[in-house]
C-alpha cells in the first residue's frame, strides 16, 4: 500500500512539533519512538505496551497510582501514533515486537513486567516468546486475536487506488465509533477521543493505522496463544464484563489458552479496564505482582 496523508492531517511530526512534549524519544531501528520512564528509580519495571490508536498518555491514571505504590513505569507510543514515527511501511506484529524489543535494549533495563491491552497483548504475547529478555511477570487486558471474524480491510489489495482511498476519507469516521465502542460512558468516550485523535492530525497517521489493520493480525490468533503459554511467566489476565471490542465470550478461551496465574473479569466495564476502572485496575495489578515476588 503507498502511503497517503489523509483529510484532517495538517501537520509535520517534527523536532517542532514534539518540542515541550513530557519523557523522551529514543532513535531506534525503524523509526523514533516517545516513552516516559517515571517514578522512584528503584522500583520495579512495570512496562505499558500500547494497543491499536492510544499514546502513551492513555495509561496515566495507572501509572500515577503505581508510583505512589513504588513502582517504576515505562510508557511508550506505537510507530504511527501520537509523537512517534509514521513508518513508510507495513505495519505489522514484526514492526510493533521490534519497537519493544528495540527501547528495551536502548534502555538497558532488565527484569520487567509487561501489561499490555487488545492488540498490545498479541505484541507482548509474541515479544515474551520470543525475546531473551527476563520478563518477570505478563498482564493482559482485554486481549485481542481470539475473535473467529474476518477482518475485511485484511483482504483489501495491497496496489492499485482502493485501499489508499478508503484510508483517507472513511476510516476516520470509522476510528471515531471504534473509540466510542471501547467504552461505555460518554464522558470516558470524550475523554477517549482527546487523547487518541491529538495524534492524527499528524501526517501519515491513517496511514499508519490503515496499514496496521491490513497487516497486523487482530482475530484468529489461537496459535499464538497456545505457542506463547509455554514461555510465559506469571500471567494475570483483566476482562470487562461488557467488552464490546473483544467480547468477554473469550474470557473462557483466554483463561483455557493462557492457564493464568490470576485471573478477573471486572463488573460493569467495557474494553479499556485500565481507563475505565483505573482504581481497580491498579490494585488487582499491585496485587499481583506483590504476590509473584514473595
Amino acid at each position: 500500500m503507498r502511503y497517503f496523508v489523509a483529510r484532517g492531517e495538517s501537520r509535520s511530526l517534527d523536532a517542532a512539533a514534539r518540542a515541550g512534549q513530557r519523557g523522551a524519544f529514543a532513535v531506534l531501528s525503524d523509526g523514533t519512538t516517545h516513552y516516559d520512564l517515571a517514578g522512584p528509580a528503584d522500583g520495579p519495571l512495570v512496562v505499558f505496551v500500547p494497543g491499536l490508536t492510544i499514546p502513551l498518555t492513555f495509561w496515566d491514571d495507572v501509572t500515577h497510582r503505581l508510583h505512589d505504590k513504588g513502582f517504576r513505569t515505562l510508557t511508550y507510543t506505537a510507530y504511527g501514533r501520537g509523537y512517534s514515527d509514521r513508518v513508510h511501511g507495513r505495519y505489522d506484529r514484526g514492526l510493533f515486537v521490534r519497537q519493544l524489543d528495540d527501547l528495551i535494549r536502548h534502555l538497558e533495563v532488565t527484569n520487567i513486567h509487561l501489561v499490555a491491552s487488545s492488540m498490545g497483548a498479541l505484541i507482548a504475547l509474541a515479544y515474551t516468546a520470543a525475546s531473551s529478555a527476563k520478563v518477570s511477570s505478563l498482564t493482559l487486558s482485554g486481549p485481542a486475536g481470539l475473535s473467529a471474524e474476518r477482518n475485511p480491510i485484511a483482504l483489501l489489495p495491497d496496489s492499485g487506488p482502493i485501499t489508499p482511498l478508503l484510508g483517507k476519507y472513511l476510516l476516520r469516521n470509522n476510528l471515531l465509533g471504534h473509540l466510542a465502542h471501547n467504552v461505555q460512558t460518554a464522558e470516558d468516550a470524550e475523554r477517549l477521543r482527546s487523547i487518541v485523535l491529538q495524534g492524527f492530525q499528524f501526517e501519515g497517521s491513517m496511514y499508519a493505522l490503515m496499514s496496521t489493520l491490513k497487516h497486523f493480525p487482530l482475530v484468529g490468533q489461537d496459535d499464538l496463544f497456545d505457542a506463547a503459554r509455554r514461555h510465559l511467566p506469571p500471567t494475570l489476565l483483566i476482562w470487562g464484563s461488557n467488552d464490546q471490542v473483544t467480547p468477554a465470550d473469550g474470557y473462557p478461551r483466554a483463561v483455557e489458552l493462557l492457564r493464568p496465574r490470576r485471573a478477573e473479569l471486572i463488573d460493569d466495564c467495557g474494553h479499556m479496564a485500565s481507563f475505565e476502572r483505573p482504581t481497580q485496575f491498579t490494585n488487582t495489578l499491585a496485587s499481583f505482582l506483590t504476590e509473584i515476588s514473595k
